[in-house]
């Protein structure tokens, strides 16, 4: 499988707002955030062409409860992912085949949370890692992949480092 890598579009951000306006709209309190994650999130990042979406619930505990309300909206939902991220629901939407957005849910400032927040507010706010990012996304996508999570573990090294130095700069500024 190949991976298409997209240059930014300020699009990604509109078609987030849009979905959050109707996720919010069918979640009411359900969902105490609703944030935009991914590479599609970051300014000027090259992306696969996928909004990212992290719903953050106050208890993970009624997750299983919310997924219909998210169903009703077109989204397609992946319990197959349950057993491995138990702490997460994944959703998914497409149109004509092609995936354009995905929704992870999680309990609201849970490790996965923060984790994706710190990476996103890290690439925000570093262009040069950014451009890194970048870089190793397209060169990855050169290559002919199993399946997209074959792809993403390929990401993972760089990922894991961008975060211990994400961790590193947020302490400092705590201090």
């Amino acid at each position: 499988m190949k991976i298409t890598i997209a240059e930014y579009t300020e699009n990604w951000a509109q078609l987030f707002q849009a979905e959050q306006a109707l996720l919010n709209a069918a979640l009411g309190e359900d969902a105490l955030a609703i944030e935009h994650i991914g590479s599609t999130a970051v300014k000027g990042l090259a992306a696969k062409p996928i909004v990212d979406i992290m719903i953050g619930l106050a208890d993970f505990a009624i997750a299983d409860l919310v997924v219909p309300k998210i169903v009703a909206l077109g989204y397609d939902y992946i319990a197959k992912y349950n057993a491995i991220m138990p702490y997460r629901r994944f959703l998914v939407r497409e149109a004509e085949q092609v995936r354009t957005h995905q929704i992870h849910m999680v309990e609201f400032n849970s490790e996965f949370w923060n984790r994706h927040l710190l990476f996103r507010d890290y690439l925000r706010t570093n262009p040069e890692v950014m451009n890194q990012y970048a870089a190793l996304k397209r060169q990855l996508a050169e290559r002919d992949w199993i399946d997209v999570n074959e792809y993403a573990d390929a990401k993972t090294e760089f990922i894991r480092n961008a975060e211990k130095e994400a961790e590193k700069v947020f302490r400092a500024g705590m201090k």
